[in-house]
């Protein structure tokens, strides 16, 4: 069976993950922690990123760009209505936006300063770059965290879903994303009541279920994380 490699935590990981349980394609999940640097890891991948899939015959692939392209052309190509990447290039490209804005401009405005902060660096070593939580960064990504929200909102209620009228990459790269957030407590759902009944639809999917039961060592879920009427 292929495997995953991945992190419960990493946005990109819960992309990738979400796209192989939406197509039915049943992987092998190996847990990777990057800041260690595992020479038998790097030599699947020498940039250290994840996730990173292991076919039989044990090629590999990396990243959650190059993968989603890779699962749309083996498998989604033959989902018909229920393919994430649409068929009109133009709205491929509108899928494709969005899907970067999440996995790239709010990974790195909110998500990864946060759970660097918040989760790897009580997990790394002094060595690794563990210790205390930057108060500084914790304030600028928290700070950065409305505006994407407030964006997210406006997508949820302009469109039956984030990109058109069907399920696609774009949801569930911003569900990634947000779930990891809403782990950790980070957003005010009562300022997004659009935004949050979109997430709803989204985490009520079977693919998701996966997320709900998964726990961090040291860091229990907000309240409302599992719960699936929040």
């Amino acid at each position: 069976m292929p495997t995953l490699y991945h992190s419960p935590m990493s946005t990109a990981s819960r992309f990738v993950r979400l796209i192989l349980a939406e197509y039915g394609f049943q992987t092998d999940l190996v847990e990777e922690q990057p800041w260690e640097r595992r020479r038998e890891f790097l030599a699947l991948n020498p940039a250290g990123t994840l996730p990173v899939y292991l076919d039989d015959n044990m090629r590999s692939l990396s990243g959650p760009y190059v993968l989603a392209e890779f699962l749309d052309e083996t498998h989604g190509v033959l989902k018909r209505d229920r393919r994430l990447l649409a068929e009109d290039p133009f709205q491929r490209a509108e899928i494709r936006r969005l899907t970067e804005w999440f996995l790239q401009k709010m990974e790195n405005d909110v998500t990864r300063p946060l759970v660097r902060e918040r989760v790897y660096k009580l997990q790394m070593t002094a060595a690794q770059g563990g210790g205390p939580p930057d108060s500084k960064l914790l304030r600028t990504a928290r700070n950065n965290i409305r505006q994407h929200i407030k964006y997210l909102e406006w997508l949820a209620g302009s469109r039956t879903w984030l990109a058109g009228d069907r399920l696609s990459y774009a949801d569930l790269a911003a569900a990634a994303s947000v779930s990891v957030l809403d782990y950790l407590g980070e957003i005010n759902w009562l300022e997004a009541p659009i935004a949050k009944e979109w997430y709803q639809r989204v985490k009520s999917r079977p693919s998701f279920r996966p997320f709900l039961s998964e726990r961090i060592p040291r860091l229990a879920p907000s309240s409302h994380y599992a719960d699936l009427d929040f």
